[in-house]
């Protein structure tokens, strides 16, 4: 079952995605301040996002919509490809953990 989020109407559609890769880094959470709400008169109305800069990092940053810059079509494509050959290189190297395990004797 895939969960989904209700947004109420006057509150306008977020611009980025939970999971969304951006410039800053991966979106992990957003939250919204209300028009008329204390921070929002404080911080300004509008979405905010928790952001981490990389998966290896404990730094998570709160940023404003207008500060968030996207990943064009190239970098993206970069990243997951990097991410890709990352994962296939600790598949290998699993897959030689598991051969000496077994003696060689593997079904993949």
């Amino acid at each position: 079952m895939q969960s989904t989020i209700s947004i109420p109407q006057h509150w306008g559609y977020p611009r980025f995605a939970l999971e969304q890769r951006t410039q800053q880094g991966l979106i992990l959470g957003l939250y919204y301040y209300p028009n008329g709400a204390e921070l929002a008169e404080q911080f300004d109305k509008g979405w905010r996002y928790v952001l981490m800069p990389n998966k290896n990092s404990d730094e998570i940053s709160y940023l404003q919509e207008d500060q968030i810059q996207p990943l064009s079509p190239q970098e993206l494509f970069l990243q997951i490809r990097a991410e890709i050959e990352l994962y296939q290189q600790q598949i290998n190297i699993l897959k030689q953990q598991l051969a000496v395990l077994t003696g060689g004797f593997t079904n993949a």
